[in-house]
């Protein structure tokens, strides 16, 4: 390896300053791996690792780590995913290294972005060559920067994206795209990783992965071989032809660029360590307070115009006095829960947009009504408790489809975390209706808001329903998502230091379910702590 003039060789790795985060080998003379034990990998594929970690009781499973607010208290975004780009030779353990970054990190909401995904789908005289081993998927022209760049620049945003998944059997793209969404990590890994401008600035740290180009041959035969079915001969072919003058054309002299060069790919643990500990830091500054920020909040200002409140008629203010009553029996609290529920389905349904049609009846004469006037009608529920409003929704609108979100408080911090989300196919061309029984500061509200705008759902096409909303919940949602309609039972005017809401309900999710709160539970999460 060339020595850098800028750089210098510190605990195993290369750090290079002042730059921001911002001889061909015959077979005789192959190494075999420097790292006994560790597997030849596969193909890399661009993945997600959001699965939180779980802990398991007799009554509950709670999610123990989750997503913090990536958004301020107006719902904006303010804290961008942290970039990691890996750049490297062919077979120089690129993944082998973001793999131990990420286990290293011991953080949820990890994607791995790989370069792999973005080759360019080969016409028909292109795939000819292919075949032959003699096209160059070793030069800049191979890979779709333009997709590339786009995509990597939206998860930075915290959107959802679609990523192409290649399949080297027939070199194109399969039909079906993977979702990724989520990230507060991102570690970008490609043999070009470096090698696009407008991509390098998206990085916040440049990582280069420096293995011996011997080793580099061995694991490619290996691979080729092994996982492909090509010949040796085809293998060296190829290596010779295109990937060693690529390397040294093209890779190579973007090793300047990096931050840290990492000698010897994942065995390199004490290069590993440091960089995981600058990541550490560097997310502990991203770190945001948006439930304090929202209890300071719009003080005694008039409730807002998109607010709808059900009619406090004698029947909903006599199902409101039995489901309030800490002496209801559960089967009491269930029963009349779910008749005020319908009501207020039926009533988030008339804010739905709707045309005027006209149908024959039997006697043969017109009739002019209504229809929904948009693509489909989807729910979303916030585990656990909004999950109890998905019966009324489906009684009255046929086949609509179901989404989940899981939100839950982090004990230590008082921050929402996202914790799971399981959303339809397509939901950005949708009206959704969002569901929640109780909403005391706003701040899981909030992040369910944030999440569907992330999935491309337009904030005037999103309705929130909740039986019981404080004060705070309603001017919380209403300020930061001005267009969201916002449709409940009733609205009280007090929430503790605890963020009760006052007079309140209680808890709502333990109280239908029959389990326990703990001594600590809040109204806004500790509805959807279990599931």
């Amino acid at each position: 390896m060339n020595t850098l003039n800028t750089g210098a060789r510190i605990s195993g790795c290369w750090t290079v300053t002042g730059i921001s985060g911002g001889g061909e080998g015959s077979l005789d003379r192959l190494l075999p791996s420097i790292c006994p034990g560790v597997t030849p990998r596969k193909r890399t594929t661009s993945q997600c690792k959001s699965e939180p970690p779980l802990l398991r009781t007799s009554k509950r499973t709670i999610y123990t780590a989750g997503r913090p607010p990536w958004y301020n208290e107006h719902g904006t975004q303010s804290k961008e995913a942290f970039v990691i780009g890996l750049c490297g030779g062919s077979a120089s353990g690129k993944t082998t290294v973001a793999r131990k970054i990420i286990e290293a990190l011991d953080v949820p909401w990890v994607v791995l972005l790989s370069m792999d995904s973005f080759y360019k789908v080969l016409t028909p005289e292109q795939q000819v060559t292919a075949a032959s081993n003699d096209y160059n998927f070793d030069h800049p022209d191979a890979f779709d920067f333009s997709l590339l760049e786009h995509t990597l620049r939206k998860l930075k945003l915290g959107k959802s994206v679609k990523i192409p998944v290649y399949d080297f059997t027939t070199h194109g793209r399969q039909k079906e795209w993977k979702t990724v969404y989520g990230a507060s990590v991102i570690i970008f890994e490609g043999i070009m990783a470096f090698a696009d401008k407008e991509v390098l600035k998206l990085l916040d740290m440049k990582i280069f992965v420096d293995t011996d180009s011997d080793i580099r041959l061995v694991r490619r035969l290996r691979r080729d071989i092994t996982e492909r079915g090509r010949d040796i001969e085809g293998v060296i072919k190829q290596y010779n032809k295109f990937v060693k003058p690529a390397f040294e054309q093209y890779i190579e002299p973007t090793m300047r660029l990096a931050d840290i060069v990492v000698p010897r790919g994942g065995c390199n643990m004490v290069a590993i360590d440091l960089i995981v500990q600058h990541v550490h830091s560097q997310l502990e500054e991203r770190e945001l307070s948006v439930r304090a920020a929202l209890a300071s909040a719009h003080q005694a200002q008039p409730l807002p115009q998109t607010l709808s409140v059900l009619e406090s008629t004698p029947q909903v203010r006599g199902m409101h006095t039995i489901i309030r009553n800490k002496e209801t029996s559960r089967d009491e609290f269930i029963f009349y829960s779910k008749r005020l529920m319908r009501l207020l389905i039926e009533r988030a349904l008339s804010y739905l947009p709707s045309q005027s049609h006209i149908v024959q009846t039997p006697q043969g004469e017109d009739y002019e009504g209504r229809s929904f006037h948009g693509k489909r009608i989807t729910g979303v529920s916030i585990l656990r408790a909004g999950e109890t409003m998905e019966p009324a929704l489906r009684a009255v609108c046929k086949d609509v489809r179901i989404g989940k979100i899981l939100i839950q408080t982090n004990q230590d911090t008082g921050e929402p975390e996202l914790h799971y989300l399981r959303l339809p196919k397509d939901i950005g061309e949708d009206h959704v209706i969002l569901m929640d029984c109780t909403v005391s500061t706003g701040a899981a509200a909030m992040m369910a808001v944030r999440v569907l705008l992330d999935h491309d759902v337009q904030e005037e096409k999103i309705l929130l329903v909740s039986l019981l909303m404080a004060e705070m919940g309603v001017h919380s949602v209403a300020y930061a998502f001005p267009q969201v309609k916002i449709i409940t039972t009733a609205v009280d005017k007090k929430v503790n230091d605890l963020f009760h809401i006052i007079p309140g309900i209680g808890n709502f999710g333990d109280r239908y379910f029959g389990t326990d709160a703990p001594p600590d539970w809040s109204d806004d999460d500790m509805e959807d702590l279990c599931y």
